[in-house]
């Protein structure tokens, strides 16, 4: 992955993911995390890309009062078969009937990400979109694939990077951005600050 030309100054990440920091290392912008409490919502009337933008922007939100002098990267990833957000599981059942509910289906994963600077007033929202298949699975390869990771701190209770290819068949867009992270786009904005 090429390397931005002219890093940010003071990238602050408000998640404690991971597969965030990792993804964002790849890019080779020096940032900080920043553990943030911001409750994640899912009102009805919002599209799943709405949802995933505003509950960004919540996270940023938690963190530039403050660091106002950063410029702060708030990101949130959701699952949507249709209007139907899928979001955490609360426990390994919920996340066997997530994947009851997309196996042999194509389903949307949505990252909103939310970049903010409280000194200078800016912000930057958006939202990007990658169209998942799932192979037609079993109730015992589901159960087989949920023994093998976490699911339940996972949007839709699955990890593509993590054994993806025993569920998932394909994939229309960003890879990283199904991991939690667009950085294609994101590499751009970040440029372009």
């Amino acid at each position: 992955m090429k390397t931005a030309r002219k890093p940010p100054a003071a990238l602050l990440l408000a998640s404690a993911s991971p597969r965030r920091s990792a993804l964002l290392k790849q890019l080779g912008f020096p940032f900080r995390v920043a553990r943030v409490r911001a409750t994640e919502v899912a009102p009805a009337h919002l599209s799943p890309a709405e949802v995933a933008m505003i509950n960004a922007f919540r996270k940023a939100r938690a963190a530039v009062g403050r660091y106002p002098d950063r410029i702060v990267l708030g990101a949130d990833t959701v699952v949507s078969l249709g209007t139907v957000v899928l979001g955490k599981p609360a426990d390994r059942k919920e996340a066997e009937q997530m994947l009851a509910r997309l196996q042999g289906r194509t389903h949307q994963v949505i990252t909103g990400v939310c970049l903010m600077h409280g000194r200078a007033r800016r912000q930057k929202l958006f939202a990007v979109n990658t169209a998942v298949t799932f192979r037609r699975l079993t109730r015992e390869q589901i159960r087989e694939y949920l023994s093998r990771i976490e699911p339940c701190d996972k949007a839709g209770g699955y990890a593509i990077q993590e054994g993806g290819e025993r569920i998932v068949r394909g994939i229309r867009g960003s890879f990283t951005n199904v991991v939690g992270l667009p950085v294609e786009r994101l590499r751009d904005e970040l440029v372009n600050w």
